[in-house]
C-alpha cells in the first residue's frame, strides 16, 4: 500500500540515521543533487538523483534520470518523477516490467520523454529541481520521496531552449530535408536540399535568420561550395530551397556504424529576438541515403 503524501524515506526504511549522503546538498539547493528526504526534516535518505542525456537521446525530446542508490541493500523503484519550472509538466519513468532493482551503490539510468517546454521560463540557467520517487526496501511496503536534483551539464535548460526556438522558427517557417540525394559523378560530393515553406502572414514572429549551418560528425561543407550564411525569410515570402555541397566530415571505420547525429543538421538561427540551434533531422530515406555515400565516399578516398 503506498505511503501518504510526502513521508520522509528514511522513516519508511528506518536506517536513514546510518545512511551515506551521496553529493550531498543543502535542502534549499536549486538543483545542486541530492538524496531523497523529507524537505521539512532533511535528513539524508537512500537514494541520489542526477540528469543526464546520451547522444542516441539529444534531438529526439528525451533524457535520462541517473538513480543511485547508496545503501547496502538493492532497493525496488517502481516510479521516478523529475519536476521542473522550465518545463509544462513532470518528466515522467515507469518500468515496463513494473519495477527495476536498484543494486547497492550503483547508478541506473532511466529513459524519460521530454513534456512541452514551458517558453516563459526557458531562459532560466538552473532551475529548481524536485524529483519523486517511488521505491521499496526489501520486505517493506513501497514509499514515496522527495529530493532535489542534479543537473551538473545544464541538460533540461539546453532542450528547454531548442524547444521553444524550434517552436518559435515554426510558425514563421516549415524547413525540411528533401528526400532525394544527389551525388556527384565522381562519388566524393553530393548535395541534400533543405526546402524552407514560408507560414502564411499573420504570425506573431516577424522573420528567421539562418545565420550558418553547422556540420555533423558525418557532414561538412565542400571548400569550393560553402554553405548559405545569412539567410533570411519571413511568413508570406515564397518557398526556397537551399542546396547544400556536402563530403564525408570523417571515414574512420566507426564513423556511420556508431552514428547516432551525424545526420541531424545544425542550423543557428535569429527569431526575433531569441538565438540558438534549430536542428533538421533527415528522414530515414534520406539518412539511409548520407550512410550509403558517407561509405562509398570513403572508400573512394582510399
Amino acid at each position: 500500500m503506498m505511503s501518504r503524501g510526502w513521508r520522509s524515506l528514511a522513516a519508511g526504511l528506518g536506517f536513514a540515521a546510518t545512511l551515506p549522503l551521496v553529493g550531498a546538498c543543502d535542502s534549499g539547493g536549486t538543483g545542486g543533487g541530492g538524496s531523497v528526504s523529507e524537505p521539512s526534516s532533511g535528513s539524508p535518505g537512500p537514494i541520489y538523483v542526477e540528469v543526464n542525456q546520451s547522444r542516441d537521446q539529444y534531438g529526439k525530446q528525451a533524457i535520462m534520470l541517473q538513480l543511485t542508490n547508496t545503501t547496502d541493500a538493492p532497493l525496488t523503484v517502481t516510479a521516478a518523477r523529475l519536476r521542473s519550472t522550465l518545463f509544462d509538466g513532470d518528466i515522467s519513468w515507469e518500468p515496463l516490467g513494473g519495477s527495476l532493482e536498484l543494486p547497492p551503490r550503483q547508478p541506473k539510468s532511466l529513459p524519460a520523454a521530454l513534456p512541452g517546454a514551458a517558453c516563459e521560463a526557458s531562459g532560466t540557467a538552473s532551475p529548481e529541481l524536485n524529483a519523486r520517487i517511488t521505491y521499496a526496501a526489501t520486505g517493506k511496503e513501497p514509499v514515496d520521496g522527495i529530493t532535489d536534483a542534479s543537473d551538473p551539464f545544464n541538460v533540461l535548460a539546453r532542450n528547454a531552449g531548442e524547444l521553444c526556438l524550434a517552436a518559435e522558427a515554426a510558425a514563421v517557417v516549415s524547413m525540411v530535408l528533401d528526400p532525394a540525394l544527389e551525388v556527384a559523378a565522381d562519388g566524393r560530393t553530393a548535395v541534400v536540399r533543405l526546402v524552407m515553406t514560408p507560414a502564411t502572414p499573420g504570425g506573431s514572429a516577424k522573420s528567421l535568420t539562418i545565420e550558418s549551418i553547422d556540420g555533423t560528425t558525418l557532414l561538412a561543407e565542400t571548400p569550393s561550395d560553402p554553405w548559405p550564411r545569412n539567410v533570411t525569410i519571413a511568413p508570406g515570402d515564397a518557398t526556397r530551397v537551399l542546396a547544400l555541397h556536402m563530403r564525408p566530415a570523417r571515414c574512420d571505420p566507426h564513423a556511420v556504424a556508431e552514428d547516432k547525429v551525424g545526420t541531424l543538421l545544425p542550423l543557428r538561427v535569429t527569431v526575433d529576438e531569441r538565438q540558438g540551434l534549430v536542428k533538421i533531422a533527415a528522414s530515414n530515406e534520406l539518412r539511409g541515403r548520407i550512410y550509403d555515400f558517407v561509405t562509398a565516399a570513403c572508400a573512394t578516398a582510399g
